[in-house]
């Protein structure tokens, strides 16, 4: 794009000849200038000049590093990106706008956390004229890595892997490049909850439906009430919105998709129970089968009472395990209140590995601290801590088994083994993909990209 200003002067020539249009010297007063330019086209998408200083500058508001990143290795991570959105679309892999517009105002929430909550500020920081224009720049960065994403996890969703490539892949692995993995403890837990009365439940009920009857009788705003009072801090901040939930395929706890299902447009919901604490819910849109709600949300008060009592009621069952009257296992499966271990004598899965192994150098620090002093089959003392929506609770931690610093064992270290080979093969599978889409692609790099070293063809050399 450029900008030129014509100017013209008429100048009288000879006799008989006819006047001729001359430019004047003004013209060379002013600078060609170039707004904006084409770096690369990929399918439908066109990556401008101005999308690289953007991607540092996204890259650095997340809290990332660009430090010894080139441009040119910048482009290749663009390119990838566009290359997987446009087969997304090619491939009618859909990401619904409600659910990028809440992503996009929790991305914003994030950002104005560092200009102390100033709209003001953020736009000139960014050096954007306007919050709509800011807005509609981060959604369109954020569909199109989602479509990548989603590209990506389309590619590799039937990638398996069976024993006898995992045994493959280990097998090919130098006897003395084999990983080395730490110290790994089992650990096992019992919880004990503070009860909850049913005085406090029915006050947070009441609570709830007078929220209720303000916003149906007297016409108050009911995303104000969520901001002022909901204790889900995330969705209160945002009047309560919880975005478009989908009722085939959204995950949620069974009580809520019951309750959020059958309402009608524009009804809110009487007070129900889930295990996060009590809701109201307020259906706002139904579209097809997606359904855009909000709640608020409130946990009834624990009494300090119901505090003491839970302390005292672990301190007993700790005195029963060492006192060789009951085992831990036993003692976890009859008491605890942690749902998700007790099945299991109390043994905690790690999310990471989803079983039961705990490698010591990359345990959660805070459970790290609590078990560093344990012998195996020691019971620790009462503990406290303290919830993200701060409820209090009390547990008693176990090491049942300690496997030390040793080289990776095909029988021992299956299950990790298993999650490297299968990512190789996934990698494998998208390098692959990736090589064939690249030549079917409509593909043009611009000006001094052209002279780049990239990973893959994009060159098609």
């Amino acid at each position: 794009m450029f900008n030129v200003m014509p100017a013209q002067e008429i100048i009288e020539d000879k006799k008989d000849e006819k006047p001729v249009s001359k430019p004047t010297d003004s013209v060379n007063t002013f600078k060609a200038k170039k707004i904006d330019g084409v770096a690369a086209v990929v399918g439908d998408y066109i990556l401008l000049d101005s999308d690289m200083p953007k991607e540092r500058e996204q890259i650095l508001a997340a809290g990332g590093s660009v430090e010894g990143v080139t441009d040119c290795q910048l482009m290749g991570v663009l390119l990838e990106r566009k290359l997987y959105a446009h087969h997304a679309i090619q491939d009618s892999i859909n990401v619904p706008d409600a659910e990028i517009r809440q992503q996009v105002d929790y991305t914003i929430q994030q950002f104005l956390q560092s200009v102390n909550g100033s709209m003001e500020k953020l736009l000139e920081v960014h050096n954007k004229e306007d919050e709509q224009s800011y807005r509609d720049e981060i959604f369109e960065i954020i569909k199109n890595n989602e479509l990548a994403n989603r590209m990506q996890a389309k590619i590799v969703e039937e990638v398996e892997i069976t024993p006898e490539e995992v045994r493959t892949f280990f097998n090919k692995i130098p006897k003395d490049q084999r990983p080395t993995f730490g110290t790994e403890l089992k650990v096992a837990q019992i919880v004990a909850k503070p009860k909850v009365t049913e005085e406090a439940k029915q006050k947070v009920i009441d609570k709830l439906k007078q929220f209720k009857a303000d916003v149906v009788e007297n016409g108050a705003s009911f995303r104000s009430k969520a901001v002022l009072y909901s204790d889900d801090k995330n969705s209160g901040r945002q009047g309560g919105r919880l975005g478009a939930l989908n009722r085939n395929k959204q995950r949620m706890v069974k009580e809520f998709r019951e309750v959020a299902f059958q309402l009608q447009e524009g009804e809110i919901s009487d007070p129900f129970e889930t295990e996060f604490g009590f809701h109201i819910i307020y259906l706002e849109k139904i579209r097809g089968q997606e359904y855009d709600v909000s709640h608020i949300l409130l946990f009834p008060e624990v009494s300090s009472e119901a505090v003491k009592e839970a302390k005292e009621r672990l301190e007993k069952v700790r005195e029963r395990i060492v006192a060789g009257d009951i085992s831990f296992a036993d003692a976890a499966r009859e008491v605890s209140d942690s749902k998700e271990t007790r099945g299991d004598g109390g043994q905690l899965i790690n999310p990471q590995t989803q079983d039961y192994n705990f490698e010591l150098t990359r345990m959660d620090t805070e459970l790290y601290t609590q078990i560093q002093n344990l012998k195996d089959n020691e019971v620790s003392l009462v503990l406290s801590e303290q919830d993200e929506k701060g409820n209090v609770s009390f547990k008693l931690l176990t090491v049942t088994d300690r496997i030390e610093d040793h080289v990776a064992d095909y029988a021992k270290d299956y299950l990790k083994i298993k999650e490297s080979a299968l990512n190789e093969k996934k990698i494998k599978t998208i390098e692959k993909w990736q090589a064939e889409k690249i030549l079917d692609t409509y593909i043009k790099i611009g000006g001094s990209y052209r002279d780049c070293e990239f990973s893959s063809n994009w060159l098609k050399k």
